[in-house]
């Protein structure tokens, strides 16, 4: 493969940018499948590429799911399918509307001016220094870059047309998979698990080149709901209860130390995301996260805790604490499973890299899908600083994302 770098380079550069600039944010707020429908663009966009590398097995269907199938060849065309899955929304934390991906040729080393007074500097990021002399795309310092996960998306389809272009490689056949709203925790919420094959998956949706994850998260969401008691300001002493001032009194008692700002490791955290009201309703929402369950459980049962003291405080006032489960840590499942993780490290060596294990500080759709009975863990994409303005991506990296994939499909354990 090493003779054809210049076509993975071409291609998937190419493919990354023209999905970069498609707007497909995703909405926390809505309650349809997709939560937005600009998703569906990308999509269909996806569907007519995946017809023209020669595809023509593909369910697509109204909740913006795809599974394209690329039959195997050669002594492996009978082995049993592997799944391979990326995402097609960004995170609505920084704006995905009209992403101008900026390729920077033959990086040099310095701090790199984004515009719009943003600086990409090796000495906040160190993990830039290792690709002086690389070709880096980058944001304009506007909007986030979407390299979570269209770098996935597009390492997945040049695999996938490589290996169509070349069918003198056997290869097990390939399941490739698309999936809308992951970054809001919903992206298997409907998936259309009847129509998969592949016994097991691998989603491409990691960070940094060569790391492999089998650990994630446990993930729940909570909603905090403040009723206050409203009554005019200038009559208020020892009656009002302003629901604004209950919210910030419930945030104040958050633990410092159990933040993302505090937190790294194995260390989980309380993340306050959203919260807005008035004097007589506010709402906050939350992330919780944690490696171990119980863990979880007792920030759950302090949430409590903190809506019966903001009560106390608050006389009129009332708290309702809600929660929901987002996915579950997919370690154990997976650790059943070894083969699994053997393949795709085997895959990654063969690229000529040693692979780096990694617990994710996060989720994937990878997560859901391991609990729906599907072992799916997590590989690497290249990308770095996801979710804002200051998120980047290596092209050699993704090349060796391209690489890996070609390599496990040619894997049989």
């Amino acid at each position: 493969m090493d003779r054809d770098r210049d076509w993975f380079e071409r291609d998937v550069l190419e493919r990354f940018i023209r999905y970069a600039r498609v707007h497909t944010t995703s909405d926390r707020h809505s309650m349809s499948n997709p939560s937005s429908a600009i998703q569906f663009d990308l999509a269909r966009m996806l569907h007519e590429e995946l017809e023209a590398i020669g595809l023509s097995d593909i369910y697509f269907d109204d909740r913006c799911f795809i599974i394209a199938r690329l039959p195997g060849t050669g002594d492996k065309a009978d082995a049993a399918p592997i799944g391979l899955m990326a995402h097609i929304d960004t995170a609505p934390d920084t704006s995905g509307e009209d992403v101008r991906p900026v390729v920077r040729k033959a990086y040099d080393g310095g701090a790199i001016d984004l515009g719009d007074g943003h600086t990409l500097d090796p000495e906040v990021y160190p993990t830039l220094t290792r690709y002086i002399g690389d070709t880096i795309i980058t944001t304009d310092g506007r909007t986030l870059l979407g390299a979570d996960d269209k770098a996935g998306i597009a390492e997945i389809m040049s695999a996938a047309a490589y290996l169509v272009e070349h069918p003198e490689i056997a290869h097990r056949p390939l399941e490739l998979i698309f999936t809308p709203d992951e970054e809001i925790g919903r992206g298997m919420d409907g998936f259309p698990i009847h129509e998969l094959k592949s016994p097991y998956c691998y989603t491409l949706d990691g960070s940094l080149e060569g790391t492999v994850e089998a650990e994630c998260f446990t993930a729940y969401a909570a909603r905090i709901e403040l009723e206050g008691y409203v009554i005019h300001p200038g009559d208020a002493r020892g009656r009002m209860a302003n629901a604004v001032t209950m919210a910030g009194r419930f945030l104040s008692m958050l633990p410092g130390a159990e933040s993302p700002e505090a937190t790294d490791g194995r260390y989980g955290f309380y993340c306050p995301v959203e919260a807005h009201g008035d004097y007589g309703h506010a709402t906050v929402d939350l992330i919780l996260r944690d490696f171990e369950d119980s863990i979880v459980q007792r920030r759950i049962a302090a949430l409590e805790v903190f809506a019966r003291a903001v009560e106390a405080a608050h006389p009129g006032g009332k708290v309702t604490v809600t929660t929901r489960r987002q996915y579950l840590n997919m370690r154990d499942r997976l650790s059943e499973r070894p083969e699994i993780m053997r393949s795709l490290e085997k895959a990654i060596r063969a690229t000529g890299m040693e692979p780096v294990r990694h617990s994710i500080r996060g989720g994937t759709d990878g997560a859901r899908l391991t609990e729906l009975g599907v072992p799916t863990p997590n590989m690497f994409t290249g990308g770095q600083n996801f979710h804002g303005r200051y998120e980047w991506i290596p092209l050699s990296a993704m090349v060796r994302a391209i690489k890996t994939v070609v390599n496990l499909a040619q894997i049989v354990e």
